[in-house]
């Protein structure tokens, strides 16, 4: 008798399974959360593009991704640019070009200029790339196909202001006019040839 029950078990908990058909999997086989998921429409494609064309992909404000940018100069007159991500992951080079929610890479433009994609947070910008005067920095975030990630129409992005100055050359006290260099002309460069 104890057979007979176990068999009968087995089969209506084989035919329950059988009738539910295959749990989690889609048509193909492939787990159903997954693929499903990837496979939705991020978003909503806008008819507002960036300057170079790249359209809006408008997200919920509420889940969207976040930036923030911070630079800071460094003693060689470069920028130090410093990235602060939420509900953003940077994608590694060669990710198939498909927008994935809160995935991407940053662009960073200096006046409105593209000058970098960034797929890290810290990037080292160019003292050439920002002569005297004020600039505007901006960070912007970009889906994996190039979209520009949006809320409420306008791009997902954060502006940093900076001031670049021209390299002051040391100033000499008053003993050192005196001296001179060893090059015999009083404040010169060792050669003799005007300092850069």
């Amino acid at each position: 008798m104890l057979s007979w029950t176990r068999g009968f078990l087995a089969a209506l908990a084989l035919g329950a399974l059988l009738s539910a058909g295959p749990a989690g999997c889609g048509p193909d086989g492939a787990r159903e959360g997954t693929e499903r998921k990837a496979a939705e429409p991020v978003g909503r494609l806008l008819d507002r593009a960036d300057e170079e064309g790249r359209r809006y992909r408008e997200v919920d404000e509420k889940g969207a991704p976040e930036v923030g940018v911070e630079v800071q100069p460094d003693t060689g007159g470069d920028w130090d640019i410093r990235l602060t991500v939420r509900r953003f992951r940077f994608s590694p080079p060669g990710t198939e070009p498909r927008a994935v929610p809160g995935r991407g890479h940053v662009r960073l433009l200096v006046d409105g200029r593209p000058v970098a994609l960034l797929r890290t947070p810290r990037y080292r910008l160019p003292a050439r790339l920002v002569p005297r005067g004020t600039h505007h920095v901006t960070a912007r975030l970009h889906a994996d196909d190039d979209t520009v990630w949006a809320t409420d129409g306008a791009p997902i992005q954060r502006t940093a202001d900076i001031t670049a100055s021209p390299v002051e050359s040391p100033v000499e006290s008053p003993g050192e006019s005196l001296r001179g260099s060893p090059g015999g002309a009083p404040g010169g460069s060792p050669g003799g040839s005007p300092a850069e």
